[in-house]
C-alpha cells in the first residue's frame, strides 16, 4: 500500500528518524508530539496548558498539511509526565475536540524531554488524497 509522508512547512528537525505524519489508504498516523519549537527545545517549560495548546496546534497543522481537520482526528495517545497536571491538559484538550470527542489512553511516564509535561499522538480519517500531496514525500 502507498504511503505519503506529512510534514507541514515549518516543521523543524525530529529528535530521531521519524516523520510528523503519515498517510495510507486515508488514515493519518500522527507521531507523538512534544511541545518543541523549530530546534527542538521545550516552549512553555512548567506549564502545562500552554505546552498542551502547543502540542495540539501543532498536531492540528499536521492533520491540515493532510488535508483533515481536528474533526478527522478519531484517537489520541496522551502521555503526561504527572497526574497533578491532568485537569490543566483536559481544560486544553477540550478546546480543541468540543464535540464528539476521539477515543484516546492517557498514561503517566517519563517522556524523552525532561521539561516536557506532555505529548500527544494521533490517528485521523482523513479520506483517501486526491493525487500526489505536495507535502513530503512518497516512501
Amino acid at each position: 500500500m502507498p504511503k505519503s509522508v506529512v510534514i507541514p512547512p515549518g516543521t523543524g528537525k525530529p529528535l530521531a528518524p521519524y516523520v510528523p505524519g503519515t498517510l495510507a489508504d486515508g488514515i493519518l498516523y500522527v507521531s507523538g508530539t512534544l511541545p518543541l519549537d523549530a530546534e527542538a527545545n521545550v516552549v512553555h517549560a512548567g506549564d502545562a496548558a500552554a505546552q498542551t495548546r502547543h502540542v495540539l496546534e501543532t498536531i492540528k497543522g499536521v492533520v491540515e498539511a493532510a488535508g483533515g481537520t481536528m474533526d478527522d482526528v478519531t484517537f489520541n495517545h496522551v502521555f503526561l509526565k504527572d497526574w497533578a497536571d491532568y485537569g490543566a491538559i483536559n481544560g486544553v484538550y477540550a478546546e480543541y475536540f468540543p464535540g464528539d470527542k476521539p477515543a484516546r489512553y492517557c498514561i503517566q511516564c517519563g517522556l524523552v524531554k525532561p521539561d516536557a509535561l506532555v505529548e500527544i499522538a494521533s490517528v485521523a480519517h482523513v479520506g483517501k488524497p486526491v493525487g500526489a500531496l505536495n507535502i513530503g514525500s512518497s516512501v
